[in-house]
């Protein structure tokens, strides 16, 4: 938001807290949610907030000095999702990733990278765990489900 002339619609004016606003970017992108003002009065995310693209990108959830930061989850127009952690407008920490196909990838991140324990679940409903390190995932272990017997 500190790029663009402020075209903001304060609600909370008095100096106090996080400042509510709704701002459109030049380029078509929406922001709802706190704000606030810092020393020089430049005003930046953080708190709370929900920020749509013009390319149809929904992030929801935490904001710390103008980038994503906290609890969120970003939704793509392709239908993957992802929900956990956030640093500084990576996937950090634990989270869920949705692929388009519905497999998923559950466990940690390290800068966008899967990294460290994990579970893949692929299209067939089969879990995959262990450690993973970004594409590569040596020594995954394939989780059975034993069907009870009559």
């Amino acid at each position: 938001m500190s790029d663009h002339k402020e075209r903001d619609y304060l609600l909370n004016d008095q100096g106090e807290g996080p400042i509510k606003v709704s701002y459109i970017f030049p380029n078509g992108d929406r922001y709802e949610g706190e704000c606030d003002r810092s020393a020089s009065g430049v005003m930046k995310r953080s708190g709370a907030g929900k920020h749509t693209s013009a390319g149809g990108v929904i992030y929801t959830g935490g904001w710390l000095e103008d980038k994503i930061h906290g609890r969120g989850t970003l939704q793509h127009p392709s239908g993957a999702l992802y929900e956990g952690e956030f640093q500084e407008n990576m996937y950090h920490g634990k989270g869920t990733y949705t692929f388009p196909d519905g497999s998923t990838y559950k466990g940690h991140f390290h800068n966008n990278r899967l990294e460290g324990d994990g579970a893949f679940t692929d299209t067939q409903g089969r879990v995959w765990t262990g450690e993973f390190f970004g594409k590569a995932a040596m020594g995954l272990k394939m989780q059975h489900t034993l069907a009870k017997q009559a």
